[in-house]
């Protein structure tokens, strides 16, 4: 990319994140993250021009990199300190991974489609995010192997909250993810972890992501029908 490419990329950056805390995100951790991390390398070479509007993009297998809004609607509610481990489910192409990995210690994320995980991993090593992590997995499952985590977010819509991933919240950790009885009808919920078997749940308003495929979402043995 030629510098004066660079340099309006780096603009079109500033410009986005600039709206996006005039939509009501506050939080510097969060904005200093966008900043940081170029939207343009997550998304398909064709639709590097459309990198820093503020909407998802397809990124293939039926899956979008998400809105920069609503991501960073995420990140701001999961309350991120610089010390916490954080796991993420629906990798896609690793955008929010890296936004998370601005703020966090560590980032753990989990894709089901082989192919995304992959691309995912590879781009993230090669852009210089070494503190992120990537399985190829069922996500509804979680990663048990690292819990437990400060922060868990689901960038995919299920019928309830996976009790894995309650599972592997720490206690005083804040789990993010939308829930609906229909795939099309989804509230973003706010988990906070008190105790052992004592959970605070907050709904923060209507959302709309892919579907949570999986053993604990939409295709698996708890499936709401």
């Amino acid at each position: 990319m030629s510098t004066h490419s660079n340099i309006n990329r780096i603009r079109e950056r500033e410009r986005l994140v600039a709206q996006i805390e005039r939509e009501g995100i506050r939080s510097p951790a969060v904005l200093d993250a966008l900043r940081q991390v170029p939207r343009e390398a997550f998304v398909p070479a064709e639709l590097h021009e459309a990198a820093y509007y503020d909407s998802a993009l397809p990124i293939g297998h039926e899956q979008t990199i998400s809105q920069p809004f609503v991501v960073a609607l995420m990140a701001a509610t999961l309350e991120l300190k610089s010390t916490d481990r954080v796991l993420e489910i629906g990798t896609g192409s690793g955008y929010a991974a890296a936004v998370l990995a601005a703020i966090a210690k560590e980032v753990y994320t989990v894709e089901r489609h082989r192919e995304l995980a992959e691309t995912a991993r590879e781009r993230l090593r090669t852009l210089g995010f070494a503190n992120v992590h990537v399985l190829h997995a069922d996500g509804t499952r979680g990663w048990p192997e690292h819990a437990p985590y400060q922060a868990i977010t689901v960038a995919a819509g299920g019928p309830d909250v996976p009790q894995p991933l309650r599972d592997q919240l720490a206690i005083g950790g804040r789990l993010v993810i939308p829930v609906g009885r229909k795939p099309s009808q989804q509230q973003l919920i706010r988990v906070r972890k008190i105790a052992e078997d004592d959970y605070r749940q907050e709904n923060l308003g209507e959302v709309r992501f892919v579907p949570l495929v999986g053993a604990a979402g939409w295709d698996g043995e708890e499936r709401v029908r």
